[in-house]
């Protein structure tokens, strides 16, 4: 009975009509979604700089030094005083009454540390201590130890304060020509032989401590034979002078005659 089915022109139709409807209501939704997206990015864009924005950082957390646990202290035994019967000392230092022991040593320092008792035991130690009950020395198996006695003397004074002598000013010797040792010849100039200069050419010197010529300078004389005359002095050799048995300086003067040739 229904084998054949006919499919009616008018219902296709309409299937049509709203597969068309659908697609472009879905087309409409999606450009409008973008279209907003779009303009919501392009909105937060243009207002970015108006926004208010918190800064957040991130810091590392501070390291908290531990406390050193500081070290128990501690408590030292004090020891307990006990009544001795004998000397204790931290050196066997014999009284000085005792000549008849020669030390071998001499110490310009007091010690500290007094002597030892006559008729008392004494015994080494890390103190100084006198019994409280004294235990008299006594004849025994052990071996006596003397030790020599310890002379203290007075420091020695401090030397004198020794004050180098301040130099002497130079003295003066007059004309030196005759207390000369070594008295060099000036040499004639030939310009000097040109210009027949002739006469007494003066010459100022110093002489130092040995007897050497430190300084010269000509003090008359003519022009042209000045120079070799300074140049002559200083070649000069004296003998040392002496004042209270001190070497001292000298100044004086030294003459060149020139003779025209």
């Amino acid at each position: 009975m229904f084998d054949n089915l006919v499919e009616s022109s008018s219902h296709k139709d309409d299937l049509t009509r709203k597969g068309s409807f659908i697609g472009i209501t879905a087309l409409i939704y999606a450009v409008l979604m973008v279209t907003f997206f779009v303009a919501g990015i392009y909105w937060y864009d243009a207002h970015l700089g108006q926004m208010e924005l918190e800064l957040t950082t991130l810091v590392a957390p501070v390291p908290v030094p531990q406390q050193q646990k500081e070290p128990e202290q501690k408590q030292e035994a004090k020891p307990v005083k006990v009544d001795q019967n004998v000397d204790v000392r931290k050196e066997l230092i014999a009284d000085v009454t005792r000549t008849e022991l020669v030390p071998k040593e001499v110490s310009a320092k007091a010690s500290d540390v007094p002597p030892v008792r006559r008729g008392v035991t004494t015994v080494l130690g890390t103190s100084d201590s006198n019994a409280v009950v004294a235990m008299p020395s006594g004849p025994g198996a052990g071996t006596v130890v003397t030790t020599p006695t310890r002379v203290n003397i007075a420091d020695e004074p401090p030397p004198p304060d020794v004050r180098p002598t301040p130099p002497r000013a130079p003295i003066s010797g007059g004309v030196l020509n005759g207390r000369a040792i070594s008295l060099p010849k000036p040499a004639y100039p030939p310009i000097a032989r040109a210009a027949r200069a002739s006469g007494t050419v003066v010459v100022q010197v110093l002489i130092d401590e040995n007897g050497n010529v430190v300084s010269a300078t000509a003090l008359s004389g003519h022009p042209l034979l000045t120079a070799v005359a300074v140049r002559a002095a200083r070649q000069a050799k004296f003998s040392p002078t002496k004042l209270s048995g001190q070497p001292v300086k000298v100044t004086g003067v030294i003459q060149y005659n020139f003779v025209a040739q």
